[in-house]
């Protein structure tokens, strides 16, 4: 009986969940309702999966409103109808359109008007809805004799008082206005309150017709998505018989390149895979991925395959991939088996500068009426809601922060507590959509049968249902994704080409994995600019594991990650690779675990280790176990088949006879590290693509640094790859006007800081002076730059005080003078260009005193950090001169050494108290880490970046030495008398 509810995906203005939506209509009485949000149709998929399990028949619909307005509630017929609802819709979201006051004519379609529409002529599927306050004024209205067209539009958005203070208070964020301020044209009537059925059609008694009405309206609607079968693109070219030959073939041709010996074990997986993505129905899938991927390369763009798709031989000949699947005993079955109905997933990972184009290409090659971005939706958090509704209750800002570092704070308060209390009821609630980070879809169907589409900053349509729900219905997207370390790799290659003049081939894996000086940094964890390998928990961890190969360093690129990591499972893997008698004793100790695991010392390492130990040694079946690795994921957790599958695993260990302890320290492990753990195939592409980094920077470290500092670094800032670079030869300067360009380039071993570093400088000043310097020459003098590039003065000052005019012999003063003298004192007036160089007048000026340091101060204010080394900045001698290499000869010693902080990372105990570890540089340059445990942090915190002195105990584990600081002293830096606003504690450095 009910044709207009809203759910909380009418943004901003509705109350409840979808879910509990249904289950207050049941409760209520009613088994048969629309799901009309208001201008989307985000929840409407997953509110037909929700109704099946409900026993309430749905139909589906839009309400379509100007701002709040309504003009008439759409509900669809049928699959059709909805189709035909969200191609109406999309235009007017994606060009920001009103909705007029008359609906199309839709064919699928009914269509509801408020009582207070004014055309009396009607289509044969449009009605005039009929409210609670629509009977008083019925008997008096023009409808009155006309009873046939009439149908109950009672509006349900609230359950009750709490939920309408609820829609004011989003109302009046969505407005930006004091709640007190908000008008009633921008809120519903709390008449749009849930009322029992019974009660209901009491109301409407007196208009038996009025409800027979919307009983057949609802009767003859009828909607079902026919979940979890494929709907991805079906056929890639003509049919799906020649879809396989076409896989095939291309597989074939990859064994050579892959498998020169083409092995009988190797050819045998492969029809073996084929024939399981014949069966399931994946040829196109796999086809698509392949047209992708040889699009990029095409094109020359460089990317990488990772993901759960590493598991199969077949991407690995397609080279899809780069991880060979037989030599790390992936098995297929987590990427596809019988069991799994969803196609498979593969992430592939290009260039940023890359990775629009691939998007590009793809909504062009297989149409914008079937590909869209993937949406998503970003929800209100407690603390934010916090300050969103205090700034509606007119809250001052000092009292929204106390209220948000704690919220007990607000009692006694009145507006306090309400805000409290409902930041807590909205938290959770969708605000606006979005879109996914990588997620791509494309569909056999228009994507108008299952969604209408937002247009986005990116600028393609995205849909307006989240990843879970295209999973649900299935479509099931292509990941494409982007990362600056590959650009690093690509960029790369480039210059190594033009400095070395060398070309490599970056794909041939199975050489990287045996070179020596590839396993020498890997040993020592000195990959500084290596993906995924260079943060300090890495090279910590690589070199407690001496992780010298590839299998090593595959794990380790799990184990890092923070839930293994955080449940204690990385330290238990250090201790039992290190030591055989505890891997002895875990076998023992639990001989059935310890087997499933025994690649990993019976420790879980990868995604793929839950379903392992869900299916070997609890018992459950393969989907009861993929169910359970995807329960990880806190909204899938949400949903009852998780619980269920839950509460088999403790039974099915309970029957097997094994300790209650036992069974829940593996389930305290599986689940919190099972939704950050990687799948072992996505480790492995992480590991070639850290290899592949790793061999740039063994054997061309310095070209490495360039193409790093072009994209933007890595883990660390600026200034420690350009220490890196110095440390392997390279001589860095400063931008120049005649050698330099935007970004930063490298000629032989002098290594050209990019225009791009410096803070102020405009890059149409750049480009102005690269194109002069292009078509007519280097210049001669500042005089010559001058009247060659319309630059102002306040630009071209940063180009002086940075140096980048040494070439003329002139000291920066003298320049400065100079510049002043040829512009004027105006900052940003630029000369009119003219046929004669201007004459400079040659004044004798007298010896203009200059700072031993004042090019560093320079550096500091423009590019963040000084080219000089930070030890020549101290006020005061350094304290100590023991140095990084001198620490194993003190393990167990007290020492003070010196360092150059360059990050740290807070943590705390398992206490709660308080931690950080540090990383520091020595005085030549070689890393210097430390542990500053909670009494230690507390009394000696870090100051801010610079120079320390280090004091405490030199202490080692698995080679890796540190130092557990019992006292730390920021050291002061020299500063200039004349110019005090470049006072160097006034400047920050970079770490």
């Amino acid at each position: 009986m009910l044709t207009n509810c809203h759910s909380y995906y009418s943004f901003k203005y509705g109350t409840i969940s979808t879910e509990d939506l249904i289950k207050v209509l049941v409760h209520h009485g009613f088994d048969t309702f629309a799901l009309t949000d208001i201008n989307n149709t985000a929840a409407s998929i997953d509110f037909v999966r929700l109704a099946a399990q409900h026993n309430i028949k749905p139909a589906v619909g839009v309400d379509f409103r100007n701002g709040v307005q309504q003009q008439y509630v759409a509900i669809a017929k049928n699959n059709d109808g909805f189709r035909e609802i969200n191609e109406y819709l999309t235009p007017h979201l994606h060009e920001k359109i009103e909705f007029d006051t008359q609906a199309p004519p839709f064919k699928y379609s009914y269509v509801i008007y408020p009582f207070t529409y004014a055309d009396d002529e009607l289509r044969n599927n449009e009605f005039i809805g009929i409210s609670l306050e629509d009977l008083k004024q019925l008997p008096f209205s023009k409808w009155k004799n006309q009873q046939d067209k009439l149908v109950i539009k009672h509006t349900c958005t609230f359950r009750n008082k709490h939920d309408y203070n609820a829609h004011r208070l989003l109302r009046a964020i969505d407005n930006n206005t004091l709640l007190s301020k908000l008008s009633e044209d921008e809120q519903a009537n709390e008449a749009d309150t849930i009322i029992p059925k019974t009660d209901l059609l009491e109301l409407y008694s007196q208009y038996p017709q009025i409800i027979e009405n919307t009983k057949h309206l609802l009767a003859s609607c009828s909607i079902d998505f026919n979940f979890d079968t494929n709907k991805n693109k079906q056929v890639f070219k003509n049919s799906k018989e020649d879809d396989f030959q076409r896989l095939k073939r291309r597989c074939i041709e990859g064994l050579t390149y892959r498998f020169p010996d083409k092995n009988e074990a190797v050819i045998k997986r492969m029809n073996k895979e084929l024939e399981v993505i014949r069966d399931l129905g994946f040829c196109a899938y796999f086809l698509v991925t392949l047209d992708i991927v040889d699009y990029a390369r095409s094109k020359g763009y460089y990317y990488i395959g990772r993901g759960s798709g590493a598991n199969s031989l077949v991407a690995y000949l397609l080279r899809i991939t780069n991880v060979d699947p037989i030599e790390l005993d992936l098995y297929f079955e987590r990427f596809i088996n019988p069991f799994r109905q969803s196609p498979p997933d593969f992430d592939i990972d290009f260039s940023w500068t890359d990775r629009d184009d691939v998007t590009r290409y793809i909504f062009e090659e297989y149409g914008y009426e079937r590909v869209a971005l993937l949406g998503n939706y970003i929800t209100f958090k407690y603390k934010s809601a916090i300050r969103e509704i205090a700034k509606v209750f007119g809250v001052p800002d000092d009292e929204i922060v106390t209220l948000q570092k704690n919220p007990s704070s607000a009692n006694g308060n009145k507006y306090g507590q309400w805000v409290i209390k409902y930041s807590q009821f909205i938290d959770g609630f969708p605000s606006h959509c979005s879109i996914h980070s990588s997620g791509i879809l494309i569909s056999e169907e228009p994507i108008s049968c299952y969604s209408s589409t937002e247009l986005l900053p990116k600028g393609f349509p995205s849909t307006q249902f989240d990843m879970y729900v295209a999973e649900d219905v299935g479509l099931h997207k292509f990941d494409i994704l982007s990362q600056r370390g590959l650009s690093k790799i690509k960029d790369s290659l480039d210059i190594i080409s033009e400095n070395e003049g060398v070309e490599i081939d970056i794909d041939d894996i199975k050489r990287l994995k045996t070179d020596e000086q590839i396993k020498e940094l890997l040993k020592v964890g000195k990959a500084i600019g290596c993906f995924y390998v260079e943060s300090p928990a890495m090279r910590m961890l690589l070199t407690k594991l001496k992780a010298d190969d590839y299998l090593r360093l595959v794990a380790a690129s799990s184990i890092i990650r923070p839930g293994v990591a955080k449940s204690g499972m990385m330290r238990e893997y250090i201790l039992r690779f290190q030591n055989p008698e505890r891997r002895e004793q875990a076998r023992k100790d639990l001989p059935d675990l310890y087997n499933i695991l025994e690649e990993t010392y019976g420790v879980m390492v990868y995604q793929e280790d839950v379903i392992k130990v869900a299916h070997y040694f609890a018992g459950l079946s393969l989907d009861e176990a993929d169910v359970l690795r995807r329960g990880m994921s806190w909204k899938f957790r949400q949903r009852n088949e998780f619980w269920k599958v839950r509460e088999k695993f403790f039974s099915n260990c309970q029957n097997k006879g094994y300790a209650e302890q036992t069974v829940a320290d593996i389930w305290r492990q599986i689940e919190s590290f099972a939704n950050y753990a990687f799948a072992k195939g996505h480790s492995a592409s992480y590991a070639v693509e850290s290899y592949q980094a790793l061999y740039l920077k063994a054997y061309y470290p310095r070209e490495y640094m360039v193409a790093t500092l072009n994209n933007g670094g890595g883990f660390y800032r600026a200034e420690l790859y350009l220490h890196e670079a110095r440390m392997h030869g390279a001589i860095v300067e400063a931008p120049c006007v005649n050698r330099g360009d935007w970004p930063c380039i490298i000629r032989g071993k002098h290594l050209f800081l990019g225009f791009f570093m410096l803070h102020g400088l405009e890059r149409k000043s750049v480009e102005l002076l690269l194109n002069e310097r292009g078509l007519f020459g280097e210049f001669t003098s500042l005089a010559d730059f001058i009247s060659r590039v319309a630059i102002s003065l306040e630009q071209l000052m940063i180009l002086i005080r940075i140096d980048a005019f040494r070439f003329t012999g002139k000291t920066k003063k003298e320049l400065l003078w100079d510049a002043h003298h040829l512009l004027g004192h105006s900052k940003v007036t630029k000369p009119e260009p003219t046929l004669f160089q201007p004459e400079v007048r040659e004044f004798e000026l007298p010896d203009l005193w200059e700072h031993e340091l004042e090019s560093a101060f320079d550096e500091l204010e423009l590019l963040g950090f000084p080219l000089t080394s930070p030890f020549k900045l101290l006020e005061k001698q350094i304290p100590s001169l023991l140095k990084s290499a001198d620490l194993p000869q003190c393990v167990n010693k007290n020492v003070a050494i010196v360092g150059y902080l360059i990050t740290r990372k807070p943590t705390r105990t398992s206490s709660g108290e308080s931690m950080s570890f540090g990383t520091f540089l020595d005085v030549d340059g070689y890393w210097l880490d430390t542990v500053h445990f909670s009494h230690s942090f507390k009394r000696y915190p870090f100051r801010g970046p610079g120079c320390y002195l280090i004091r405490g105990k030199v202490v080692e584990e698995y080679g890796f030495i540190c130092v557990e600081v019992n006292q730390m002293y920021r050291l002061t830096n020299k500063s200039l008398e004349e110019n005090t606003h470049l006072r160097i504690t006034a400047v920050s450095l970079s770490y």
